[in-house]
């Protein structure tokens, strides 16, 4: 990833941040069938290794689980907000007419190698805790109890887990840094107005 270093972040915090609030990540593999890409709401625990764990599962049915082996290096990309950016949302594109459209965005790609899990006891805490994080905001969260021992059990040997040990992380937020202060809070302005409030917030914060 093409990375100029006005638009480089690599504060833990904020790479975090983007993981867990847009964590479907693209898995992209390789192996002799060439590059594959399946796209796989993640765990992240930034406290496991080196530089943290990604933790998932996949259909037993996908081949992913049998055509990449454990060790295999994998990439993880996470796309958070991102919007298109017209110049006409610059003040002084109105007075020189030197300015471009863009598009906005943040990034993170997790470079890692890839374990086969498949075990039942180590699908079984994905699952809940995957549950337990993106139910938490019902008013009456769905828990694995809800059904019966013999369903779920089903369920859980048709699925098999993955982690993905992470070796690098690489964050880019191109929030028009690179243009004058009152650009960028002008265009955070429109965004906000169209509805991309995280997008806005994020180009707000990023003087």
């Amino acid at each position: 990833m093409y990375v100029p270093a006005h638009f480089a972040e690599t504060r833990p915090q904020q790479l975090a941040r983007i993981i867990r609030t847009h964590p479907l990540g693209m898995l992209v593999t390789h192996d002799a069938d060439g590059l594959d890409a399946n796209h796989i709401p993640f765990e992240f625990d930034p406290e496991a290794g080196t530089h943290g764990m990604l933790t998932a599962h996949v259909a037993r049915a996908n081949p992913l689980w049998q055509r990449c082996q454990t060790g295999s290096p994998v990439l993880v990309v996470f796309r958070g907000a991102e919007g298109y950016v017209s110049p006409n949302w610059y003040p002084s594109k109105h007075e020189t007419h030197r300015q471009v459209p863009t598009w906005n965005y943040e990034v993170v790609h997790a470079h890692g190698l890839l374990t086969i899990r498949d075990d039942e006891r180590f699908v079984r805490g994905v699952v809940a805790r995957l549950t337990r994080q993106h139910e938490a905001s019902e008013a009456r969260p769905w828990k694995m109890s809800d059904s019966t021992p013999e369903f779920i059990d089903g369920m859980l040997r048709s699925i098999v887990g993955i982690e993905v040990a992470i070796t690098s992380l690489i964050g880019k937020r191109k929030l028009s840094q690179n243009r004058e202060e009152r650009d960028r809070l002008s265009a955070a302005e429109t965004l906000q107005a169209r509805g991309h409030t995280e997008l806005a917030q994020s180009m707000r914060e990023a003087g």
